[in-house]
């Protein structure tokens, strides 16, 4: 009896050996929950011909994508958040006010669905950038201040760690071009260069 279980257990523990990592075939779609950072770069621009050293801070807030696979391990994914907030600054002057803004973003991935429980994706698409709620305080309170919206590229990298066949806890970075114009009481000041990376972790359900 023992010689006939054992080549069957052996046979078991390579085919749960050999499972996919998190697999995706043509007609899933997933939904993934989590939170994400924006992370401005460092040099934000300069405005009124390079006077004023702009400085855009970070922001984390909830996250939810959705994902359609049109083929096995490729899938297009929609990204939306919770509205992201951020202080506005001119190095020299300080905080002279803040903004909202939604960055709906719709990429092309693909998913290398390897064997264990690692997966890794990348994906290129782009991204869909409004702003709104704007405020003025310090130097410029008491004018009216407006970010005008932003269309660019967007790039996406990650990795799955699979917890069971339909999920899986993500790990992503993204960057994001994001040139906005920038009014003060109608005047146009020059261009805030956004181009944030975006970070963070998701729980992704496969169904």
């Amino acid at each position: 009896m023992k010689q006939k279980l054992l080549p069957v257990l052996f046979a078991a523990g390579l085919a749960v050996a050999a499972a996919p990592a998190f697999a995706q075939s043509a007609g899933d779609w997933t939904l993934g929950l989590g939170v994400h950072q924006v992370d401005p770069k460092s040099d934000n621009g300069t405005l009124a011909g390079g006077t004023l050293p702009l400085s855009v801070g970070s922001d984390a807030k909830p996250s939810l994508t959705f994902e359609y696979f049109i083929r096995d391990n490729l899938g297009i994914e929609v990204l939306a958040a919770w509205p992201f907030q951020h202080d506005i600054s001119v190095k020299g002057v300080g905080r002279v006010g803040s903004t909202k803004h939604l960055p709906p973003t719709f990429s092309l991935q693909y998913h290398f669905n390897d064997k264990g429980v690692v997966s890794p994706l990348v994906g290129v698409g782009l991204n869909y950038t409004t702003f709104f709620s704007e405020d003025t305080r310090g130097a410029l309170e008491g004018t009216e201040l407006e970010l005008g919206d932003s269309w660019g590229l967007a790039a996406h990298a990650g990795l799955d760690f699979r917890v069971s066949e339909n999920a899986a806890v993500r790990v992503d970075v993204r960057w994001i071009d994001i040139d906005s114009s920038v009014r003060v009481d109608g005047a146009r000041l020059g261009t805030a260069n956004i181009d944030p990376l975006v970070y963070g972790a998701a729980y992704v359900m496969k169904f």
